[in-house]
């Protein structure tokens, strides 16, 4: 049974990892909230400073030491990039893509750039560095998608044709150099979840989002909290989630999560590759019979396993969430939507 320390560990992303490896492996956390230490799901779980904090690495390989942890997982987004930037002085294994495909995937924008070189159909995007940047794309595209360069949950995000709303978003936000804006293409959505090892594929999986959880909270209706999704059998998403990941990286190896939003013409384009950890609500599949969290421990630990290929799970198998009640399992025909 090995030791492994989830960070972030009373976070909803991270307590579903837990969930996939509860019985399997001794699971010790940290987490930077003491309220969410209480949360966690881990044997223990104890409080650390800030993924921004100078004393992160230190304050990790303390812990590591005390608890004699074999390996290291992280799902907050800041704590990857920390924890990927500082992968030789932790001491603790990782099994992490390269620092500068983390980089390249973390800025969305240099992925949209990656993409485009390799000629995959994406919206046009451009960097605002002034208000003419935000008129000139309304002029053009009409209705555009604003969001943050770096960040998750649809971090800053907004989509307008309204010239005023957009540029004091922006600037309140202090998003100018930022922030980007693209051509909006539609509310449908897709991830698609793999492993690689030095460079081959072991196991992919797509799921499509059904409806986003609270999004009257939102000017967008877009929280980054997935109320239910159903799992999908796609070849054209398959192809494309397979060559934006070879479009930044040509060695992948970890965990790569490409997001895809469907444009007009029903082609799903890629909007970003959340890389390193895998998405929220990742218990599904693992429920499903698919456990995502095992196969990268394997993998990570040189441990024999075998090639999934791509989408081994059934399609219309549904994930229903919510805020204080269990996950629900269940199927597309039981919920009626077949």
């Amino acid at each position: 049974m090995k030791k492994i320390l989830v960070t972030g560990a009373g976070g909803a992303a991270s307590i579903n990892f837990t969930r996939c490896l509860k019985n399997k492996h001794h699971l010790i956390g940290v987490d930077s909230n003491p309220y969410k230490t209480i949360l966690a799901e881990t044997k223990k779980c104890y409080l650390i400073s800030d993924s921004d904090s100078s004393s992160y690495i230190d304050e990790l390989n303390e812990i590591i030491i005390k608890s004699k942890a074999d390996f290291i997982h992280a799902q907050p987004f800041k704590e990857v990039f920390k924890i990927s930037k500082y992968r030789k002085k932790i001491k603790a294994k990782t099994f992490l893509p390269d620092h500068k495909t983390i980089i390249n995937c973390t800025d969305k924008y240099k992925s949209y750039l990656y993409w485009k070189k390799a000629g995959l159909i994406i919206p046009e995007t451009k960097v605002l560095n002034h208000k003419d940047d935000i008129k000139d794309a309304i002029n053009n595209w009409g209705k555009c998608w604003i969001r943050a360069k770096e960040g998750a949950g649809a971090k800053g995000a907004l989509f307008t044709d309204n010239y005023a709303l957009a540029s004091s978003w922006v600037a309140y936000h202090k998003g100018w150099g930022e922030y980007t804006v693209s051509r909006y293409l539609s509310p449908r959505s897709v991830t698609w979840m793999a492993l690689y090892k030095d460079g081959e594929l072991i196991v992919a999986q797509s799921r499509e989002r059904i409806y986003w959880e609270f999004p009257s909270k939102t000017l967008t209706g877009i929280t980054g909290i997935t109320g239910a999704a159903k799992t999908i059998k796609n070849s054209i998403v398959d192809k494309i989630a397979l060559d934006s990941v070879r479009a930044i990286d040509d060695n992948p190896n970890g965990i790569y999560s490409v997001d895809m939003t469907y444009d007009g013409e029903g082609i799903p384009n890629p909007t970003e590759i959340n890389i390193g950890k895998f998405f929220t609500t990742h218990y599904f599949f693992t429920k499903a019979g698919l456990n995502f969290p095992e196969i990268y421990l394997k993998l990570a630990f040189d441990e024999r396993v075998d090639k999934l290929g791509l989408n081994p799970l059934e399609p219309g198998l549904v994930w229903i969430r919510g805020v204080d009640s269990e996950p629900v399992l269940t199927t597309v025909k039981k919920v009626g939507l077949d």
